[in-house]
């Protein structure tokens, strides 16, 4: 494993640091929101313009890269980036938070793309897995070492606005400096959703629904903390808690995909994510029990991403998966912007803890989408399926599309190695 991070260090490091920048905004938009007195509602319209520019930029800077190259890219998304974190408390109107989260959300995508290019081109075959997850963890640690950043200083002023401004800037040197090869950009054309639908109802209709619960739980979280009177560290606590879980959880759901129907774990993952919400919910106040919560349903979200991208590609030719992976994202990114919507609708009308009652309905959809599910099609033989895809929701097209090219790799030489035994 040494031997394979001694050739990408420079690249995690710089996701590190972006992610603990964009970490720092995404909970900081709640706290500040707060204080400027934004209603749910505006906060919600706010959450979820950064995943329109995040799904504008998943579509436009492939285009951008090839036009004009990598590195410029790179270095102009992150200094429009990096401008749009100090504008934020300059300009402290809900209008004006929207686009720039449209700006942010655009940026991020290009630079994953841009740093997903770079990864997947420094890894073999032999090593794509372990790059994958290294990214990955990379990503949820940058996140969660985010939140511990929010203490040093007071959502009230500019200060923590300006250092994630910073570590957005130099997140980019080791990048910069350290990459020599510039990969040729090749993100397949998203599949329709017709398509898509027809291949694999519940893979479509359940990352749909779960872009709704991530970005409630990404983006609305810091909201529900503030308009419940939270501390700002018990905040940043709670939002860490919501990544945290799936460092935990994505190891033994991925081990169990491997062995059993994908529908069932599915709907385990659901029932189990809706309980957790209950829980929230029930816990009213109370600050351990809502951690407790706020850990398990966050930690079946990004393997139920993960398991919704496995499940589709075992009912797809190895020649479709890249297109079916561009699909899945964009729908992916669809229900990401509709759930904060009617989540802070929600909390607008009913208060506060209509956060655990959206986040729990829509894990219970997901649920008894996939029971019915498995009345309609016939389970799909253990020993034929593709190996765990562990993703993470805010991975681009890119780093999708080679999860998924290695998980069929890795199952075919494992039956191949069947075969012969």
């Amino acid at each position: 494993m040494t031997q394979v991070l001694s050739g990408v260090w420079a690249l995690l490091l710089g996701i590190v640091l972006i992610m603990l920048g964009n970490g720092m905004h995404f909970t900081l938009i709640g706290l500040r929101g707060g204080i400027e007195g934004f209603s749910a509602a505006e906060l919600a319209i706010v959450t979820s313009g950064y995943f329109i520019g995040f799904l504008s930029g998943a579509r436009f800077s492939p285009m951008l890269i090839r036009r004009v190259g990598h590195v410029r890219v790179f270095a102009a998304l992150g200094s429009f980036m990096s401008a749009g974190l100090i504008a934020f408390p300059l300009l402290t109107e809900p209008w004006a938070w929207t686009v720039l989260r449209l700006l942010v959300g655009f940026c991020m995508s290009g630079i994953y793309v841009t740093a997903e290019s770079w990864l997947n081109n420094a890894a073999t075959n032999e090593t794509r897995g372990k790059v994958l997850s290294a990214y990955m963890i990379a990503q949820t640690l940058g996140i969660i070492g985010a939140q511990g950043l929010l203490s040093l200083g007071d959502a009230a002023t500019s200060a923590l606005f300006i250092g994630a401004s910073i570590l957005v800037s130099i997140s980019f040197a080791p990048i910069l400096l350290s990459i020599t090869p510039v990969p040729v950009v090749e993100v397949a054309r998203p599949m329709s959703m017709r398509k898509l639908f027809t291949s694999s109802p519940l893979g479509t209709v359940g990352i749909f629904l779960l872009g709704g619960v991530y970005a409630t739980q990404s983006g609305m979280g810091a909201v529900f903390g503030s308009q419940i009177g939270l501390t700002a560290g018990h905040i940043a606590l709670f939002v860490a808690m919501l990544f945290a879980g799936a460092l935990v959880l994505q190891y033994p759901i991925g081990w169990l995909s491997d062995r059993m129907d994908r529908r069932k774990l599915i709907f385990g993952a659901a029932v189990f994510g809706a309980a957790s919400c209950g829980l929230g919910w029930i816990a009213g106040g109370g600050l351990w029990p809502m951690m407790a919560a706020a850990f398990l349903a966050g930690g079946v979200t990004t393997p139920l991403y993960a398991l919704f991208l496995a499940y589709t590609n075992d009912f797809l030719a190895a020649e479709d998966m890249p297109a079916a992976s561009g699909g899945l994202v964009f729908t992916f990114g669809l229900g990401a912007i509709a759930g904060p919507l009617v989540t802070g609708w929600a909390m607008q009308g009913l208060g506060p803890f209509a956060f655990w009652l959206v986040l729990g309905a829509t894990f219970g959809a997901i649920a008894l989408y996939a029971l019915y599910r498995m009345t309609q099609r016939a389970v799909a033989p253990a020993d034929e399926t593709d190996s765990y895809l562990s993703v993470l929701p805010t991975a681009s097209a890119v780093a999708v599309e080679a999860a998924g090219a290695w998980a069929a790799e890795k199952a075919d030489a494992e039956r191949d190695t069947d075969d012969r035994t």
